[in-house]
């Protein structure tokens, strides 16, 4: 297991680099600049020129990315541009929003999605199954900003059950957690569809394996082999699109995080690139870069860990 960490870290730190590297290059081949946002289509060439030299827009790409790395390390991300403050604190106000969003969405998604599709694989080729199956299609077909427009209309516009929109921040918990339902619904109720159909197709595939007939054979209630056999050995699959789709959840909100009003990282971004404050929009994206390939890491010793075979896949 130790070897198969320190190669797993390895492949993190370079994947890492490499995300670095791409966010950095692209940021840099996008035409214009921070300094001719900020001061109009009507600025000088020489105020863009000092304005730029002040931002140090005008080093060696070299140079910049080694100052922004080196800072991000230090846990100095620079200031922004547009907003003139530290971006440090600009992202963890946003990631305090996205994140509990995110969160919430996905243990909705995991709870809905393992309940249906235990109920399904163990009612299948029955009416259960059918229903389950045509509801996670149902799920998958509609779009999230949709269900979220849907959702404010009936639950906050209609029945006034939760907010429409905005965020009180983290200083009243209780009225931060309601703004967040919906959004979370929203987001939860597709990927809840889609883990259904792979948690159904995990599961009946382990329930056709040797050990389950074993367990049978050997006096076990089908109830008890499905969750305590079948269950665990399904879990490897399940687990690597939960994974994918908690770090979906985090970069993809933008949508539905503009529908409800929320000051996420989604949203932050958008202003960003709207402000073409390139050093904003470049820590933002390395940041999700971090925990999208985090939680990848985090999976794949998780599901080693489950199933020993995959620490060596050769053998």
């Amino acid at each position: 297991m130790l070897v198969y960490l320190l190669q797993r870290l390895a492949v993190l730190a370079a994947t890492l680099l490499a995300a670095s590297l791409s966010v950095f290059a692209v940021m840099n081949l996008l035409p214009g600049n921070a300094a001719e946002t900020i001061l109009g289509p009507t600025a000088t060439p020489e105020a863009v020129a000092a304005l730029s030299h002040k931002l140090g827009l005008d080093q060696p790409a070299a140079i910049r990315y080694a100052h922004w790395i080196g800072g991000a390390l230090r846990g100095d991300f620079g200031l922004s541009y547009a907003y003139g403050s530290p971006i440090g604190p600009l992202i963890a106000s946003s990631l305090s929003v996205s994140a509990p969003l995110a969160t919430l969405a996905m243990a909705l998604a995991a709870f809905i999605a393992l309940a249906a599709g235990v109920y399904a694989a163990d009612h299948r080729r029955r009416t259960g199954d059918a229903v389950v199956m045509a509801a996670s299609q149902v799920g998958l077909a509609v779009p999230n900003f949709w269900l979220a427009i849907l959702l404010v209309i009936v639950f906050a516009v209609t029945l006034r059950l939760v907010p429409a929109g905005g965020f009180p921040g983290w200083e009243q918990p209780m009225l931060a957690l309601r703004a967040l339902i919906l959004p979370a619904v929203a987001l939860g109720v597709v990927q809840a569809a889609i883990l259904t159909r792979v948690s159904r197709s995990a599961l009946l595939e382990a329930l056709n394996e040797d050990f389950m007939r074993t367990a049978r054979a050997k006096g076990v209630s089908r109830r008890a082999a499905l969750w305590r056999h079948a269950l665990p050995n399904a879990l490897v699959p399940i687990l690597t699109i939960m994974g994918l789709q908690f770090a979906n959840l985090i970069a993809g909100a933008i949508v539905v995080e503009n529908v409800f009003v929320l000051p996420g990282i989604g949203r932050l971004i958008l202003q960003s690139i709207s402000n073409r404050d390139t050093l904003v929009v470049e820590d933002c994206v390395m940041i999700i870069a971090i925990i999208v390939i985090g939680l990848n890491f985090v999976v794949d010793v998780a599901c080693a860990a489950i199933d020993p075979r995959l620490r060596n896949p050769v053998a």
